[in-house]
């Protein structure tokens, strides 16, 4: 919370000009500068400067509350306590939907649906609360330049015709989603600092980052020494200031994150950027040396960033058409699992689809496996040869 800025902490509109002048506009510019510093600046008395401390202190310390109160404010408007993603087997897993005030991430191999996901969810926040929604804007943060406003404009109207029946509502959605492109992990964390203010001005209710992996494995090489070091710290105070943002305002924040392949040996390698038959021969634990030793596809990023989020979701690859969802890790909801499609709106769950020889065990979620598309490919294709009925065997083609 000492990311919030001073003009929320109740300082006088003339003294937040003053110390604007001097780069100090948050809390924690505030609070990092000695007494005889902050006189200087503000041009206050050493008792007018000890009051402004334990003001700005005040304001940016974290409140207690009790369970109680929690509860009775998401009690008293229970639809903004989470934003529904239509998918009406995870809401009821997820109690809601997507919770506000906390960070979801959404995991997978490329081509499974997580820009798709999170363009739909940007289209169910400017929705009006009547109809799901939380009616107001979207701040989505693009560092892979993945966004398609076409592909925007055709999940609103295929998934809401009978809401987006005219070119000036679809309008008036496009303009609620306000889109960064934010290529460096510096650029990123310049950009969620200097959200609070937007979130106020623009009536922000959901922001989406896609994705985080993205910018994290460009600069950081986590084989140079100190590199591993500074990704633990730049995704920390990411997730923090997001997670002040989060809880601040009661918003939800969607992050994507990527996949990454685990040896036996302790070596990761990024799945998503090795070839499919390299991403199949390590999930089946293939080596140089020619030993197998066992591997396995999990998101990437590691284990300190799995706790930094609140809710993981996963999508991976079932069949040729169809993929699967599975709630990894939630405070309100058990390990799940969904079948679904993408389609012309956006993603569909497939609710008849025969569940009844899934394992359903959940495990730590830094450590889920994920299945890749190769993966899923060569087990559509085994079970497609294997006798289809009890009892029956291949023919023998040496007798013919």
């Amino acid at each position: 919370m000492a990311a919030k800025k001073l003009r929320r902490a109740r300082l006088s509109q003339e003294l937040c000009e003053r110390l604007s002048r001097h780069q100090i506009t948050t809390c924690q510019d505030f609070l990092c500068l000695s007494l005889l510093e902050l006189m200087k600046v503000t041009g206050q008395s050493y008792y007018d400067v000890q009051n402004l401390l334990c003001k700005v202190s005040r304001a940016c310390a974290p409140k207690m509350q009790t369970a109680y109160e929690m509860k009775l404010r998401k009690s008293v408007n229970p639809s903004l306590a989470f934003l529904s993603t239509t998918l009406h087997s995870l809401d009821e897993v997820l109690q809601g939907g997507v919770p506000c005030g906390s960070l979801t991430e959404l995991t997978s191999p490329p081509g499974c649906g997580k820009t798709q996901f999170c363009i739909m969810m940007s289209v169910l926040a400017t929705l009006p609360v009547s109809m799901g929604g939380l009616d107001g804007a979207v701040i989505y943060i693009d560092t892979e330049s993945a966004f398609s406003a076409e592909r925007l404009i055709e999940i609103a109207g295929n998934r809401f015709p009978t809401y987006f029946d005219s070119d000036e509502k679809l309008f008036c959605m496009t303009r609620s989603i306000h889109l960064y492109r934010e290529l460096t992990c510096g650029s990123v964390l310049k950009r969620i600092m200097s959200l609070e203010e937007e979130i106020i001005s623009k009536k922000v209710k959901l922001i989406i980052i896609d994705s985080v992996a993205s910018v994290v494995r460009k600069e950081f090489d986590t084989k140079l020494q100190g590199n591993l070091a500074e990704r633990s710290n730049f995704l920390a105070r990411g997730a923090s200031v997001l997670k002040y943002l989060a809880e601040e305002f009661s918003i939800p924040v969607i992050l994507t994150n990527q996949i990454t392949t685990s040896l036996s040996n302790g070596l990761a390698i990024q799945a998503d950027l090795v070839s499919p038959a390299d991403d199949l021969s390590l999930s089946e634990g293939a080596s140089s040396s020619g030993k197998r030793e066992s591997s396995c596809v999990t998101a990437a990023l590691g284990n300190t960033w799995s706790h930094s989020v609140n809710t993981r979701l996963i999508l991976q690859y079932h069949d040729l058409p169809t993929r699967q969802l599975l709630v990894a890790k939630s405070p309100v909801a058990p390990f799940s699992a969904f079948f679904y499609t993408i389609e012309k709106s956006g993603l569909v769950l497939q609710d008849g689809k025969d569940q009844t020889n899934l394992t359903l065990e959940g495990t730590n979620p830094a450590l889920q496996t994920i299945r890749v598309r190769d993966t899923a490919l060569k087990d559509t294709l085994l079970d497609a040869a294997l006798p289809k009925t009890t009892g029956e065997t291949p023919t023998n083609t040496s007798n013919l």
